[in-house]
């Protein structure tokens, strides 16, 4: 096991890994850039080292100044959380040559699985279903129109190298698709320095439905389950809940099945997510895989009580599974609430600024992980995700109760925030239904504006 862990995040999933260190007897050295310097969090690691200025590209995006930090603080691992350069094979590979563990798969498989395209190569080649589309990335805008016309719109742009959401424009026509090409690249090579692209099928009226893996350096790969994620806007993730309430169980085995023989198939270690669309007939399409832990990773936790930050550390290490397929056990219904500093009547914007008063709800089955506390300025470089309001019960109905309840009792004032949409969303009844798709969110504001 390791002594000394530096994490090369910020924010919510810093404070994550420090906790888990903490209780698994591991120092920890937390990076932070001058934005973050007075963050609360920052105290309860062993040491701390200032990166550099505001802009992630001058601090967490920095590698040379987070090796430099690794170096001077003598630590053996780097858990590089979620975002930032949590699946950037390059920044593995450094610290692989650096002989500092790189929490997470290797780097030859963060560059296999981190390009979609070849990932999508990887599933076909494993009879694992895809969505109709290019089968490498194209090359130019009459290719883009060949292929449209074959598969046929509406069609999906998507950067090869993407992630978040960036990089992806849906488009219905010849005219749409040029204009949709153009703004997925520049999109593209903004976000990931890497303008190839690639065109699939848009698959209409589909949930989103991911499945949560782990796999150890001594060949034992498991699943913990599914999540569903099809509450999003803009292709960013709004609130999960597992297990899925919109699939059966044999579609249910058959996703762990082909989520299973991805992993496999990549010799993957470590916790990653095999993602998938479902559409209305019941076929699901692999989409992408993350090679990192998920945003979304505590209602898996809170179902099978498997701590997944801890696991990753110990698969790092080098420690085995400690149990097989047949000990995992699922518990109830969990769901989680994303809470950004943004305005759902506007755009979403970001709204950054001071926390005047902040109160987090409690009770049996009620988790918030954030970094955020009253005073606290969000500062208007990075993701504006405040915290994640996380709820276990033992069904979907006990669950949804619960949520209202926590979401009426959190008090967020001095800037905008998503409560107010999930409240809304909770008390759909779509949603009470689980009648929804990835289109959802968006459908209902538009009918609200």
């Amino acid at each position: 096991m390791f002594s000394r862990i530096l994490i090369a995040n910020r924010g919510e999933i810093a404070l994550r890994v420090i906790r888990a260190c903490r209780e698994l007897g591991i120092e920890t050295v937390a990076v932070f850039s001058k934005a973050d310097e007075n963050a609360r969090y920052l105290k309860y690691a062993d040491d701390k080292v200032c990166i550099g200025p505001p802009p992630s590209e001058q601090s967490y995006l920095n590698i040379p100044s987070i090796i430099s930090a690794a170096e001077v603080t003598d630590v053996e691992a780097i858990h590089p959380g979620y975002g930032f350069l949590s699946e950037a094979s390059h920044f593995a590979e450094i610290c692989e040559s650096s002989n500092i563990t790189f929490i997470g798969p290797s780097s030859k498989t963060l560059q296999l699985m981190g390009n979609k395209s070849q990932a999508r190569k990887v599933a076909m080649e494993n009879k694992v279903p895809v969505i109709p589309g290019s089968t490498s990335t194209i090359t130019n805008q009459q290719e883009a129109v060949s292929i449209a016309h074959k598969i046929g719109f509406p069609v999906l742009i998507k950067a090869s190298a993407g992630g978040g959401g960036r990089g992806m424009r849906i488009a219905h026509n010849d005219a749409s698709l040029a204009n949709a090409l153009a703004m997925a690249q520049r999109e593209a090579e903004t976000a990931f320095k890497d303008s190839s692209l690639y065109i699939e099928k848009y698959i209409e009226h589909a949930r989103h439905v991911e499945v949560q893996i782990l796999a150890d350096q001594h060949g034992t790969i498991l699943h913990l389950g599914e999540r569903d994620c099809s509450l999003q806007r803009r292709h960013q993730k709004l609130l999960e809940e597992t297990p899925s309430p919109g699939i059966t169980p044999r579609l249910r085995g058959e996703l762990y099945t082909a989520a299973l023989r991805m992993a496999k198939a990549v010799n993957y270690t470590n916790a990653g997510t095999v993602e998938f669309l479902v559409d209305r007939d019941g076929k699901f399409y692999f989409i992408e895989m993350n090679t990192r832990l998920q945003v979304e990773h505590p209602i898996t936790e809170m179902v099978t009580g498997i701590d997944l930050v801890k696991e990753q550390i110990r698969i790092a290490s080098g420690e085995p599974l400690k149990y097989r397929q047949k000990h995992v056990r699922f518990d109830g219904v969990a769901i989680e609430c994303r809470i950004y500093a943004e305005d759902p009547d506007n755009g979403f914007r970001p709204h950054p600024g001071r926390i005047s008063t902040y109160h987090v709800p409690g009770g049996r089955g009620v988790r918030v992980d954030s970094h955020a506390h009253q005073g606290y300025e969000i500062p208007p470089f990075y993701d504006s995700l405040i915290s994640k309001l996380i709820v276990h019960q033992a069904t979907r109905q006990e669950a949804i109760a619960c949520l209202k309840g926590a979401l009426e009792e959190y008090v967020i004032e001095g800037i905008k925030t998503t409560v107010p949409l999930h409240t809304k969303l909770l008390n759909h009844p779509n949603f009470l239904n689980a009648d929804f798709n990835t289109t959802f969110v968006e459908g209902l504001l538009g009918r609200e504006q």
